[in-house]
């Protein structure tokens, strides 16, 4: 969360949440122990890009963002994510499922 630039002064909790409880979302990049993380070293990958996982709480930061507590399934982390860093998989637009083609049903046995 530490990559607040000029393009974040938009005041995201004045609209609804991206995403919902529950929602399965998948990670866009790699996110690292930024020190928050109790267990693991700074530096110390929590989250994969391309991981899996769920919206398990929506939370704010500065009065300004949502934060998404996300509990990812193979590396068993639950991690607070910013709407940029994520993707959802269970509300796709059509036409991205009609490029996803066959890997959509890849994707959406995972379960």
């Amino acid at each position: 969360m530490a990559d607040i630039s000029r393009d974040d002064d938009v005041l995201e909790i004045s609209l609804p949440p991206r995403f919902s409880m529950g929602e399965r979302v998948i990670s866009r990049s790699v996110v690292r122990n930024d020190g928050t993380y109790n267990g693991k070293d700074i530096g110390d990958v929590l989250v994969n890009k391309g991981e899996i996982g769920y919206v398990r709480s929506i939370g704010t930061f500065l009065q300004m963002f949502y934060i998404y507590a996300v509990e990812f399934v193979d590396s068993g982390h639950q991690v607070g994510m910013r709407a940029k860093e994520l993707c959802t998989l269970d509300h796709l637009p059509e036409e991205v499922l009609a490029q996803l083609g066959e890997r959509f049903t890849q994707l959406n046995d995972i379960r």
